[in-house]
């Protein structure tokens, strides 16, 4: 039986032999609730809810002196925060903060308009048809290249466009009565709304066959495509980049990178004169739609209607939660860094820093072990092994870019939508500058609040932030089965990462670069597609689950699972039930409906049952742990069971 049962809802089975996931998550989710304003309840989702919990109470103290504050960029995070706890205000201004940002877009009358004013229009972040980012130089990676990305859809991914989602009819038509209702709120009588909502859904549905789905997306180094900046104003003539782009960069650059050429090569079909009503209107409502977070309480609930119907969860966050999330948002290392200075001791850094070490080694031992690779391509591995850098818990310092964002406080004459607008610039001028700049490789890819951990193939890097590291991913309180098999697993995840099916393709200095034989590579894309078919179409949450779309993490969970297995197999006192149930209890995830469907989609993970069941199958010791035999529900013949790392 390939994954026991797929789904939680499914007949419970209380054995491990049975159903690893159910044996050790049953009986919490029959009483387990999903909080009306999130949509999941579970491992993850539980230790954020504890976080946010536990900062809402500091930022409380904070709000009534401010002389708590440490460092002067936090003082401006909680500025942000009362700001937007200010609801009197905010409702008493109505939608005037989008006056003058609005008055600016309606003098737009055609695609001349728009590339007189282009580069100010991308300094503020206008919905184009494009988007702009400075990031580094996928095959050299000392150096920062401009990348020019498609603009964003409506719905979550292309597929919901097609004729049979039914899921993507439903929700078209819940953002279609939203958007409607937002801008008869901003003066628009219903006819002329309904008419800016009908060309805004034109212009995007004219986007969607011209970009990559969410399966395409994840096999992302095909989104480096680097042209000559001739090359690329060839492609585009219509837009003038050739002006705008050295403006924003103050230089002209040699080449660009697109992540979807076949976007850019039809351009020319969406940028037209008779299309422009449609962009403007698209235009409109978007930056509209954009705004009402930031508005009054009606607008606030209003404009979350969608977002909400996606996730499937029944409620706005309270006005706390709201405006602690804002300020938490805007300033994230900042908050990061306190709350990771405050909640996480050094005994458990240097804990886990060994920890990720011993996982390393483990990796170069396996590699050393290793029966379908040849000498060469081990000996690269380990060479990207020995430069994997190491982040734990929070940094010490917060990028400098924090000491630029200042809050106009309402008693200054400011408000909270113009202060949002502001920052949000601050940041966008921040990564064009960097295109001269050397590539920081100190940055942190997560603040030290956030439950979670990721490995950059770019830089080389793990980060593992302050806030997964407690139970039951890791405490000094567990065995060092059970950490093994919670932050353990993680861990060598994300090591992982480094020789996953996008990760394989850079080398220790986060080049992409081929530094494998012909022959290997050839072997570890048969382990690859066999990993793709174990998981694909399994059932799950009325679909079937996409086994393209979840390799990379696939091939991280199974390379982590089994290299913390053979860590935790070192200790003395090793248990592996323990291992194995930790394991499991970290995968636990009760979620809406919709927001399974979602993640199904969109989602590069599979869902946590199969995480936890799936990958439990694939490793010989489960076996022999739960005396699993043929007759039971987690039995996988042998010889159908994946193993690459």
């Amino acid at each position: 039986m390939r994954g026991g049962a797929g789904d939680t809802t499914a007949a419970e089975a209380t054995r491990a032999q049975d159903n690893l996931y159910l044996s050790v998550n049953g009986e919490w989710a029959k009483t387990a609730e999903i909080p009306a304003d999130r949509s999941t309840t579970g491992g993850f989702a539980d230790l954020a809810v504890g976080v946010e919990e536990r900062l809402l109470t500091d930022f409380a103290k904070f709000r009534q002196d401010l002389t708590q504050i440490r460092t002067p960029e936090l003082q401006e995070a909680v500025k942000l925060n009362q700001l937007a706890l200010d609801f009197k205000k905010r409702d008493e201004d109505g939608t005037r903060p989008a006056d003058a940002m609005l008055n600016k877009l309606d003098k737009l009358q055609n695609w001349s308009d728009v590339n007189q004013h282009l580069a100010d229009l991308i300094k503020d972040g206008t919905a184009l048809p494009f988007s702009l980012g400075v990031e580094p130089d996928m095959k050299n990676t000392s150096v920062y290249l401009l990348y020019v990305d498609v603009p964003g859809l409506i719905l979550p991914d292309k597929t919901y466009y097609a004729a049979d989602n039914e899921s993507g009819q439903q929700l078209l038509a819940v953002w279609s009565e939203m958007a409607i209702a937002v801008l008869q709120k901003f003066g628009y009588d219903e006819t002329q709304a309904t008419q800016l909502v009908d060309q805004a859904k034109a212009f995007d549905a004219a986007i969607v066959p011209f970009v990559k789905n969410s399966e395409e997306l994840a096999d992302y180094t095909k989104q480096y495509n680097p042209y000559e900046f001739a090359d690329f104003l060839k492609l585009t003539p219509e837009i003038d980049f050739a002006t705008a782009i050295p403006e924003i960069l103050a230089s002209t650059p040699e080449k660009i990178v697109l992540t979807q050429p076949k976007y850019f090569e039809n351009l020319s079909k969406l940028v037209t004169p008779a299309t422009f009503d449609q962009y403007k209107s698209w235009l409109i409502v978007n930056e509209i739609l954009s705004t009402t977070g930031f508005l009054s309480e009606e607008l606030r609930q209003l404009g979350g209607t969608y977002g909400r119907a996606i996730s499937g969860q029944k409620e706005a966050a309270n006005q706390e939660k709201h405006a602690y999330r804002l300020a938490n948002g805007y300033f994230s290392d900042v908050v990061g860094q306190y709350y990771g200075a405050t909640y996480f001791g050094d005994t458990a850094r240097q804990d886990v820093t060994a920890m990720i070490k011993t996982m390393i080694n483990v990796y170069k031992q396996r590699l050393a072990n290793n029966a379908w690779l040849s000498q060469a391509t081990k000996d690269k591995a380990i060479v990207k092994l020995n430069n994997i850098v190491i982040k734990v818990g929070y940094p010490d310092q917060v990028r400098a870019i924090y000491s630029q964002l200042k809050i106009k406080t309402a008693a200054e004459g400011g408000d909270l939508l113009n202060n949002i607008l502001n920052l949000a610039k601050i940041f966008r001028l921040d990564n064009f500058a960097k295109i001269k700049q050397p590539v920081d490789r100190t940055r942190w890819a997560m603040p030290g609040n956030l439950v979670n951990a990721c490995y950059d193939p770019s830089f080389n890097d793990i980060t593992f932030p302050a806030a997964i590291l407690q139970a039951p991913f890791y405490s000094l309180e567990q065995t060092n089965s059970q950490n093994y098999g919670g932050i353990g697993a993680v861990i060598a995840h994300e090591i992982s990462h480094a020789f996953d099916n996008n990760g394989a393709k850079f080398d220790e200095q986060g080049n992409m670069v081929n530094w494998w034989t012909d022959a290997d590579y050839t072997a570890f894309e048969e382990r690859t597609q066999a990993m793709i078919q174990e998981f694909d179409g399994i059932s799950y949450a009325g679909s079937q689950v996409n086994g393209k779309l979840v390799i990379s993490e696939n091939v991280a969970d199974g390379g982590g699972l089994s290299c913390a297995l053979e860590a935790a197999k070192e200790d003395d006192d090793v248990d592996l039930k323990a291992f194995f149930n930790n394991w499991a209890k970290v995968w636990r995830i009760k979620a809406t409906n919709e927001y399974r469907q979602l993640l199904l989609s969109i989602d590069v993970h599979a869902p946590g049952p199969l995480r936890a069941n799936v990958q439990a199958q694939n490793m010989d010791d489960f076996y022999q742990a739960f005396d699993v035999t043929e007759q039971d529900g987690m039995w996988l013949a042998p010889e159908d069971r994946v193993n690459i790392w």
